[in-house]
């Protein structure tokens, strides 16, 4: 008779086994890993949009554009396009959870006067068009437990 050679039921499912655990601790901090690159790419998007309203202001003796409207207006020239707020809404368990909060063209900003008062549910980015302040449109908590619109402050 001839040797078989291969592996036993067992030993096959013990190797299942421990690739299911691996996975189980692998698959959170993967998704995790995600959310933190989306936040950096937003602290990013923010540092764009705002040295482009610094350049504005300095190309304009001291003038804030009175909207970030890239299109018809001159701030176009600043600034290409407006970049997405790429943050998801995992801390809120009602309209944002799961659902990417992004700002296009079409969507322009929120204006505000100050950064009082924003909504958790809210999306896109805001200006203040008096001191050039650009915040995140929304407050919830991010993985560190910093708020959203903090970001550009911290």
């Amino acid at each position: 008779m001839k040797k078989q050679k291969g592996f036993t039921l067992i030993e096959l499912m013990i190797v299942v086994a421990i690739i299911g655990i691996l996975s189980a601790v692998a698959i959170p901090k993967f998704s995790d890993m995600l959310e933190k690159s989306r936040e950096g790419a937003t602290k990013g998007n923010v540092g764009a949009i705002k040295s482009a309203v610094s350049i504005y202001y300095g190309d304009n003796q001291g003038i804030f554009p009175d909207d970030l409207d890239t299109v018809p207006t001159k701030f176009g020239a600043y600034l290409d396009r407006m970049p997405p707020v790429k943050v998801r809404g995992p801390h809120n368990p009602n309209k944002l959870d799961g659902t990417v909060i992004t700002v296009t063209v079409d969507t322009v900003l929120a204006l505000a006067t100050d950064a009082d008062n924003i909504p958790a549910d809210g999306d896109g980015w805001r200006y203040n068009n008096k001191s050039g302040d650009v915040w995140v449109n929304n407050s919830q908590p991010d993985s560190k437990g910093v708020t959203y619109s903090l970001y550009g402050y911290e």
